[in-house]
C-alpha cells in the first residue's frame, strides 16, 4: 500500500517556510447570538431580513417550524466571517452580495455576487471554506480564504467597483 505523505512534510522538505506556506489563507471567525437575531425579527421584520438575506436563504430558514432564528443567526455569522477573512469590515459591503446555499448533502457553501465576487477576484482569494454550527443561544461560523493577496489599499479597490453592490 502506497502511503500518501502529509502535505506539511512536503513543505518542509522543500524548505518551505510557514509564512510562505500560509500567505494565501486568511481566516474570519464570527459568533451570533440567536437571540439577538430573533429580537432583531421581531422588531424590524421583513427589513431586518431582505437586508440582510437572500429570498433562497430566508426560503431556508422559514421551511421548518421554530428554526428560523438560528438558522439566520448561523449565516449572519458565516457572512460576518467572511467580511473578516476579506478584511472588508470598513468598505461596506451589500449583505445579500454573501449567500450561503445549502447543498443537497447538507453541507453549506459560499456563493459570493456583485462587488462582493468582484473583490474578493481582485485580491485573488478563489475559493472559501465555510463551516457553521449553533448550540443553545448561539451560532458561529468560521470562513477560510484560498489564494488571498491582502491588498492594503483595500479602499481603492472598493472604490473601482462601487457600482456593483459595494457602498
Amino acid at each position: 500500500m502506497h502511503q500518501q505523505s502529509v502535505p506539511i512534510l512536503d513543505l518542509l522538505r522543500r524548505r518551505v517556510t510557514l509564512e510562505q506556506a500560509f500567505s494565501g489563507l486568511c481566516v474570519g471567525f464570527d459568533l451570533v447570538q440567536i437571540s439577538q437575531i430573533e429580537a432583531s425579527l421581531q422588531a424590524f421584520g421583513d427589513a431586518f431580513e431582505k437586508r440582510l438575506f437572500t429570498q433562497d436563504e430566508l426560503s431556508y430558514a422559514n421551511c421548518d417550524v421554530g428554526q428560523c432564528a438560528q438558522r439566520l443567526a448561523a449565516r449572519f455569522a458565516a457572512k460576518e466571517a467572511l467580511i473578516k477573512a476579506l478584511q472588508l469590515s470598513e468598505v461596506g459591503v451589500d449583505w445579500r452580495n454573501i449567500e450561503v446555499i445549502k447543498q443537497p448533502d447538507g453541507d453549506c457553501h459560499l456563493q459570493l455576487h456583485g462587488g462582493v465576487a468582484e473583490l474578493a477576484l481582485s485580491m485573488g482569494a478563489m475559493q472559501w471554506l465555510l463551516s457553521m454550527s449553533h448550540d443553545g443561544d448561539y451560532a458561529g461560523a468560521v470562513v477560510m480564504a484560498l489564494g488571498f493577496t491582502p491588498h492594503r489599499k483595500i479602499f481603492e479597490l472598493s472604490k473601482k467597483v462601487k457600482n456593483v453592490g459595494i457602498h
